[in-house]
């Protein structure tokens, strides 16, 4: 089962740079433009929009791209 995140949450995911962390600012369940960039998400199929920690620049994540970070 795909794991559920709620804001605050302190997440990390791998991208071409290497693993990365950051915090989930809200779950999306309805399409979104962010940046320019179109997330198809939806209530049976949800994103989250998570804020890097190394960037600060926020995007959208599929659940099972994110894993929770045990504080």
């Amino acid at each position: 089962m795909t794991e559920e995140f709620k804001k605050g949450d302190k997440v990390k995911w791998n991208t071409a740079q290497g693993e990365t962390t950051g915090e989930v600012e809200k779950k999306l369940t309805s399409a979104t433009d962010i940046k320019g960039h179109h997330v198809a998400a939806s209530k049976d199929n949800p994103e989250y929009l998570v804020k890097s920690d190394k960037t600060g620049k926020e995007a959208a994540h599929k659940p099972d791209a994110l894993e929770d970070i045990e504080e």
